[in-house]
């Protein structure tokens, strides 16, 4: 998964051409807890980098999803509104939150890559 690029927010992303799909790290689920709630953007919507663009609600706590990079939302993943524990079961696969489309490919080298972003989290610990 050498595609992956990930945020400080622990929000992930994989690349393919000129969209991105986003969710949150396994990190970031485990932290959460029992995920009971997904807020998704609308389609259509645009974020620049850093903007809040989703919340997910576990048991424990609320937590604002930041887009890591600038785009505009193409999809959104409908299946969490029905299984919002997609996302503590399969957090970097069937547990994505939106696909967007890159404004501007070059805010994707601020991210980390898979090594970076264990190293940063173990830091963390």
């Amino acid at each position: 998964m050498s595609n992956l690029k990930f945020s400080k927010d622990h929000e992930w992303l994989r690349v393919e051409g000129d969209s991105a799909t986003i969710g949150i790290s396994d990190y970031a689920q485990e932290q959460l807890g029992d995920v009971v709630y997904v807020e998704l953007p609308e389609i259509g919507q645009k974020f620049s980098a850093g903007a809040q663009a989703a919340v997910v609600e576990s048991v424990k706590a609320a937590s604002e999803i930041y887009a890591p990079v600038g785009g505009e939302v193409t999809e959104v993943n409908n299946a969490l509104d029905d299984d919002p524990a997609l996302v503590n079961s399969d957090a970097i696969g069937q547990g994505w939150f939106f696909k967007l489309k890159l404004d501007n490919a070059a805010e994707l080298e601020a991210l980390m890559d898979e090594s970076s972003y264990q190293e940063f989290i173990a830091g963390l610990e």
